[in-house]
């Protein structure tokens, strides 16, 4: 019977592990996609180093990182096409899915460790949704951008 319940166990750990890569791979392309819409001299991270926030522990440094270097080149676009935002878009959000993140990699009792994980699901669906948000603004700048520049011709 308990080698039963630990084969149960493990296909459980190891459909976890998937859908949690697959969401890592989708928020890691998420931020690689804003990132190509940001002009070269405004960005503070590269593109392609939005993938490493998909590495299993490696990420719980990089979140930190992506936290503070999304957020100022979202900065430096948004003064640079004059679209009013507000200041360090996405750095709280950021921080917090890093923070819970991190807490949840912490041995505490089973019960925080759910907690944790809770608070840091919700944080992680906030930030995505935030950078989203600022993919989507810069999108929309750019098609009316492309508009203008076609009625002054």
């Amino acid at each position: 019977m308990s080698e039963d319940i630990i084969a149960e166990f493990q296909v459980l750990v190891i459909i976890i592990f998937v859908v949690q890569m697959t969401l890592w791979l989708l928020f890691a392309n998420t931020i690689r996609k804003t990132l190509n819409l940001i002009a070269e001299e405004n960005r503070c991270i590269l593109p392609n180093q939005a993938w490493f926030v998909a590495i299993p522990l490696f990420n719980i440094y990089w979140n930190f990182q992506v936290a503070r270097r999304l957020s100022d080149s979202l900065t430096n676009e948004f003064f640079d096409r004059k679209i009013e935002a507000e200041e360090n878009p996405t750095h709280r959000d950021g921080f917090l899915y890093s923070i819970t993140n991190l807490l949840c990699y912490i041995p505490f009792p089973p019960f925080w460790i759910i907690f944790l994980r809770t608070i840091s699901l919700i944080n992680f669906v906030t930030y995505w949704f935030r950078i989203n948000q600022c993919r989507i603004l810069l999108i929309e700048h750019n098609k009316w951008k492309e508009e203008t520049k076609n009625n002054e011709d």
